[in-house]
């Protein structure tokens, strides 16, 4: 039997997928932005409350305080692009911190293998993660919630009760967390470079769409050949693999490192990344916007301390802004899906062109047509 059939559009060409994806990168854009807004309102206001709010080294604070947690935020958005959650990355901080301080402590070790040592570590304890979750099948809060535990008990049982002081660290390593190049430090620079690689890997690279393809739509993803247990997996490793890297600049950074360090900072993280504009249930956000939503809070936390404001308010504040930011992605996604589902019925193409179906997210259309399109790449014409 023979049928035509239509080669998926292609994105950018002008149908009715890349238009989507155009309106959905629009929504986007317009969420970072707006994040970028309220970061200089609140930077303003401080400095007009404050005129040593942006001295030198207040600011040089923020970005170094900040640098970790964008970092985290970075990895940890992959994960939640993919429908995904990852809760033990501030445990990994921890053990890695530690585990690599007693590694550094006891000779003059290069900085590199330090590097390297906490980064295989996070790959190790995000390569659990992964095939629990995209192999075994297993929910991600369950699996990563185990692993939160797991890792703090292997933490304290290598730590004994012990202390790494900064008096134990060869030069080389405390010089990462406190020397800089240009007058710039080493860690937000380092978090920069990576923020850009992630950012530009995701939005040119169509293994790198395939992510959002997920997340948007896993069952027309599936259809579309993209490997889902691959990609998932690849995620929770780049997650861990970051959260080794941060492991290692908090070592650099304060030197002193007892068994819980960076307790609790798996919900700080995962507050960066949603207020950030990372839809919690996948296929919308950048790496930008977790960065973002990771400067927001931390500079929150600094204007707190400046106008002498008790840090209970900081939690509340990071809350409201969760909440806020939850609800406004809702909105948006009801919003984005309704336009999305006009301009197919307006330019008639079918559903299985990759056109979102009732109720899939808002990128769910644009992501699964652009990962078949790269996928397929059929021309039009029989097929048998």
């Amino acid at each position: 039997m023979t049928v035509l059939t239509q080669s998926p559009a292609r994105p950018g060409s002008g149908g009715p997928p890349g238009g989507g994806r155009r309106l959905v990168e629009l929504v986007l854009r317009a969420r970072e932005l707006s994040i970028l807004g309220a970061l200089v309102v609140l930077v303003v206001g401080t400095e007009l409350a404050n005129h040593r709010f942006l001295s030198g080294q207040g600011v040089k604070d923020i970005f170094l305080n900040a640098s970790i947690l964008a970092l985290l935020a970075v990895g940890q958005s992959m994960v939640v692009v993919t429908r995904n959650i990852d809760l033990s990355v501030g445990s990994v901080v921890g053990l890695v911190a530690f585990t690599t301080g007693k590694f550094a402590s006891g000779g003059d070790r290069n900085v590199v293998l330090v590097v390297l040592l906490g980064i295989v570590i996070g790959l190790a304890c995000g390569l659990v993660n992964g095939l629990l979750v995209s192999f075994c099948k297993v929910p991600a809060l369950v699996v990563t919630l185990g692993t939160l535990y797991v890792i703090q008990g292997l933490d304290y049982k290598i730590a004994h009760g012990e202390q790494i002081g900064a008096a134990d660290l060869p030069s080389s390593v405390l010089s990462l967390g406190n020397d800089s190049v240009l007058g710039v430090p080493y860690l937000p620079v380092i978090t920069v470079v990576v923020m850009l690689m992630m950012g530009y890997y995701l939005r040119s690279y169509s293994s790198g769409r395939e992510f959002y393809a997920i997340g948007s739509s896993p069952e027309a993803a599936r259809l579309a050949g993209i490997s889902l247990r691959r990609r998932v997996l690849t995620a929770y490793l780049v997650s861990g693999g970051l959260a080794g890297l941060a492991g290692v600049l908090w070592l650099a950074r304060f030197g002193t490192v007892v068994a819980d360090a960076a307790h609790g900072w798996e919900l700080k993280v995962v507050s960066a990344v949603v207020v950030g504009g990372v839809a919690i249930t996948g296929g919308v956000g950048t790496v930008y916007g977790a960065a973002l939503g990771a400067l927001l809070l931390t500079t929150i936390g600094s204007v707190l301390v400046v106008l002498k404001v008790n840090s209970f308010w900081q939690d509340a504040i990071t809350g409201v802004l969760l909440l806020l930011a939850i609800s406004v992605d809702r909105l948006l996604a009801l919003r984005v899906t309704k336009a999305l589902k006009q301009r197919s019925l307006e330019s008639g193409v079918h559903r299985d062109d990759g056109s979102a179906p009732p109720g899939a997210g808002p990128a769910a259309g644009s992501a699964a047509a652009t990962a078949k399109a790269t996928k397929d790449e059929a021309p039009k014409g029989k097929v048998s």
